[in-house]
């Protein structure tokens, strides 16, 4: 499900756009075959990036409801005809603009995981990921946040399925740290404090009197493990201690 997403067409699109010319190169299974339709792909996929974030500034600069295809299309440098071609509305550019934002964070934050097991070493990578992110993508980080719940039928559903896999990810990493730390607290309240955190810092952000990313989850990362842990420990572990005094 979460594979690798580089800013690509869906795969009916992608297909039909490729079909003429994947017909011209040989049918045979070989790797002259496999490297051209790897330049083919890596040429779509760098063309749609392009497009896309030439959408990400307009919706920044105009807002959703304020934009239209024709800005749209001036933007990209891409016809009114064409842009209608592949893209036929622009809830179509949100929805690929936050499709790849937050497939590619949970993709992200999955490889790095991978190489850490000490619970709270794993919640501090949840929270430099996520900062190193979106710090690095602000004006798509302001266009997801302002632009949440504009995404309608399937692709709101496959938008918000990616999201409660996010959830589910930092829902699990606490439930770790509680049964490694033998604390009682709400991971529910505890996964969306952090998120109320880490997802606003682009209304008050400034690089020139901020920390950067990596200092800044440091510094949350503090704040956030040093507040839960310091939660009372879990309520058999209590009757334990009340009734050895």
């Amino acid at each position: 499900m979460f594979r690798g997403l580089a800013l690509r067409y869906t795969s009916n699109e992608r297909s039909n756009d490729m079909a003429g010319a994947s017909s011209q190169i040989a049918a045979a299974d070989s790797p002259r075959t496999r490297a051209a339709i790897s330049t083919l792909e890596t040429r779509f996929d760098r063309r749609l990036g392009k497009i896309l974030a030439h959408a990400t500034e307009v919706f920044y600069d105009k807002g959703y409801q304020g934009a239209s295809m024709r800005d749209l299309s001036r933007a990209s440098g891409m016809s009114l005809a064409g842009l209608y071609h592949y893209f036929e509305s622009k809830e179509k550019l949100l929805y690929l603009i936050q499709k790849h934002t937050f497939t590619t964070v949970v993709e992200r934050l999955r490889g790095k995981l991978s190489e850490a097991s000490d619970p709270e070493s794993r919640i501090r990578i949840f929270i430099s990921n996520h900062l190193e992110y979106f710090l690095a993508n602000q004006k798509a980080m302001t266009v997801l946040s302002h632009e949440d719940d504009v995404l309608e039928n399937g692709y709101g559903q496959e938008i918000a399925a990616i999201k409660r896999e996010y959830y589910r990810i930092c829902i699990e990493l606490l439930d770790h740290l509680k049964r490694e730390k033998k604390l009682d607290f709400s991971s529910r309240m505890a996964v969306l404090g952090l998120f109320g955190m880490i997802n606003w810092i682009y209304t008050w952000y400034n690089p020139r009197v901020d920390a950067n990313a990596k200092e800044l989850a440091r510094e949350m990362g503090d704040t956030f493990l040093f507040g839960i842990c310091g939660a009372s420990p879990a309520k058999g572990l209590r009757k334990k201690t009340v009734a050895s005094n």
